[in-house]
């Protein structure tokens, strides 16, 4: 549940902003420290809006394959130069083009941080490409209570027609599918808060680019190294050393082909989840290639006999 809230947002809500799983947080406040926050008088942690935009960027730079570690400590600004993003430190407005007339009423009664300039309104998807056609804004909103795929082709046009240095879409009911679609062309989607200071956090958080995932492999894995017998033969040469570590590696490679072969399966039986399910297969088939090396150099050091390629 979205709460407003007179000091900050509570960790649930701070880590659904920022991208994160609440439980990542937790792991992350009590191993590293990676922020300093206020409590509510019942000892609830709260995080003010400059907070949760940081550890957005704090994620987005792991994301990119930075030790947490390393930059649990980093400032705001030396995280978005790490993580080659607008800083946020000098964004005190954002402009706004918002389709949706409640959500700009709600908006233009609350001030937040930053500050929302709503520069054009329109109240219906249907009308906007015709109303705010050529609108300069630095965020198209859009607010559809009741998001579908029929809406996609819309949407398409109306970010052609509003050159919006970034795109956020509120829903109250959509599919997974249409949110995974919306989210792969670019937008960040999520369901609509009560909160105007929310609407604001997400905003500035699409446009500093915090939230947006790494990029799956464009490349299709190279095909298994090692089939389901060659890697029994390896797990069960590994009980006569002392270490368990060429077993465990053969049983993840296992899972891993198991799950490379589920996604391309998925892929060619629905067509709606395809694209989805082909980043699944080609993650799944790199991970392998990894864990393939990795199985390799341990055999090697152990002395275990690696079938010839």
């Amino acid at each position: 549940m979205n709460q407003k809230m007179t000091k900050g947002y509570r960790s649930g809500v701070a880590a659904r902003l920022a991208g994160l799983p609440v439980e990542t947080l937790r792991v992350w406040e009590r191993r590293y420290g990676v922020s300093d926050v206020d409590r509510s008088p019942q000892g609830q942690r709260l995080y003010s809006a400059e907070q949760v935009h940081r550890l957005g960027l704090l994620k987005r730079v792991v994301d990119q394959g930075h030790a947490i570690g390393t930059v649990a400590r980093l400032d705001a600004a030396e995280l978005a130069a790490l993580a080659g993003v607008q800083a946020a430190s000098g964004v005190q407005s954002l402009k706004l083009a918002v389709v949706g007339a409640a959500l700009a009423q709600r908006l233009s009664a609350t001030r937040t941080t930053p500050l929302l300039e709503i520069v054009a309104v329109c109240a219906q998807l249907d009308d906007a490409e015709q109303e705010l056609a050529g609108t300069s804004a630095d965020v198209l909103l859009i607010e559809a209570p009741e998001m579908t795929a029929d809406a996609m082709p819309q949407i398409r046009s109306l970010r052609r027609a509003v050159p919006a240095k970034a795109t956020v879409v509120l829903y109250r009911f959509c599919d997974s599918a249409t949110v995974r679609r919306l989210r792969e062309h670019g937008c960040l989607v999520a369901r609509s808060p009560s909160d105007a200071s929310e609407v604001a956090v997400l905003c500035n958080t699409a446009l500093t680019g915090a939230a947006l995932p790494p990029p799956g492999p464009t490349k299709p894995a190279a095909p298994r190294r090692l089939n389901d017998e060659e890697l029994a033969a390896l797990a069960a040469a590994s009980s006569s050393i002392n270490c368990e570590c060429p077993r465990h590696l053969a049983d993840i490679l296992l899972m891993l082909s198991s799950f490379e072969r589920y996604s391309a399966q998925c892929a060619n039986r629905n067509a709606t989840d395809a694209a989805m399910h082909e980043d699944l297969a080609r993650s799944a088939g790199h991970a392998r290639m990894l864990m393939e090396d990795a199985l390799e150099r341990l055999a090697y050091a152990e002395g275990l006999p690696m079938p010839a390629r």
